[in-house]
Formats: C-alpha cells, sequence, structure tokens
C-alpha cells in the first residue's frame, strides 16, 4: 500500500451507499448480479482488489468492507464460500480494530491475488500496533487477532512513515 496521502479525503460520494447507488455512475460502475448494498459499495468506494478503497472510520464501514470483500473474493476471484467466509469474518476484525482504537477518520482497505493466496490489507494513521491477547473462553471481546492468527496463514503489520498496515494472508487453490 502506498503511504497515508489522502487519508483526510472524504469516500468518493457523500451521504452513504444507498445514496450513491442511485446515481448513474455508481450504477454502471456495479457489476452484474451484485445485490443491491454490495452494488451501492462498489459504486461509492470501488472494489478493493482495482485499487485502495478508503472508508470512513465508522462502525457500519465494517459492513461495507464486508460486502466490498465477499464480492471480490467470490465474483471476482472465484474462489469459494469457505475462503469468502474466512476472509469476510477476518477482514470485519481488522476494520473492527482500526475503527475503535485508531481515531481516524477514513481507513484504507485492499485485496491482493497473488498465485496460491490472497492478501487483505487494512490501512490506518495509527502507528500503534495491535496486540494479540490471551483469550479465554468467558471473554466478551478482544478475540479479533486471536481469530486472524488462528483462520490466517499468515498475517502481520507494516509500519509506514505515518500509520501502518495491518494484513493477512489466506492460501487458496488456484483453478
Amino acid at each position: 500500500m502506498a503511504g497515508l496521502e489522502g487519508m483526510d479525503r472524504e469516500p468518493r460520494q457523500r451521504g452513504g451507499t444507498a445514496a450513491a447507488a442511485r446515481t448513474p455512475e455508481a450504477a454502471a460502475r456495479a457489476p452484474e448480479g451484485a445485490d443491491e448494498e454490495t452494488a451501492a459499495a462498489l459504486g461509492a468506494y470501488g472494489s478493493p482488489a482495482d485499487g485502495e478503497v478508503e472508508l470512513p472510520s465508522l462502525p457500519e464501514s465494517a459492513r461495507i468492507a464486508r460486502r466490498l470483500t465477499e464480492h471480490v473474493v467470490q465474483r471476482q476471484w472465484s474462489l469459494g464460500h469457505h475462503v469468502a467466509e474466512h476472509a469476510v469474518l477476518l477482514v470485519s476484525e481488522l476494520v473492527g480494530n482500526a475503527v475503535r482504537h485508531t481515531g481516524a477518520r477514513v481507513f484504507g482497505l485492499r485485496l491482493h491475488r497473488r498465485r496460491g493466496s490472497i492478501r487483505v490489507e487494512v490501512r490506518d494513521p495509527s502507528r500503534g500496533l495491535p496486540c494479540l491477547l490471551p483469550v479465554r473462553e468467558t471473554d466478551v471481546s478482544g478475540r479479533g487477532l486471536f481469530l486472524v492468527d488462528t483462520l490466517a496463514d499468515r498475517w502481520g503489520v507494516d509500519l509506514l512513515p505515518r500509520g501502518k498496515t495491518t494484513w493477512f494472508e489466506m492460501r487458496v487453490h488456484d483453478r
């Protein structure tokens, strides 16, 4: 991912994804077969497989990030439900951490496909490192990185001059 240029910018469309879906430009960008909410997200923010998308640092952005991730993994890359399910769960955890713990106005989401693997990246302007904590059965929070550590094949954090990128990789079977 690039540096933090533009982290203070607003998303491409204002007024939420529902408003964005009603514009002719958004309708033209939305792929055929995407449900209305996914089409609205793609129209407003673009595909994280085509380049980093910036989402507002709000709790509802986790839903948008999940929709975008599911669409890319299942429809663009045709990787199947199991891979998509894990990727969606893990992206939700990384986005949740970025929204809750960084104080940022926006964060970046990017998905990469490589031969035999996918990589999901969440970039934010905080240099505070996420911490993998021990998890007990009675814990009601703090399980996010435990899930990432358990389900991803690799994960880590890349420090940037003004922030960080938290990422995970999953092996996939190429067709």
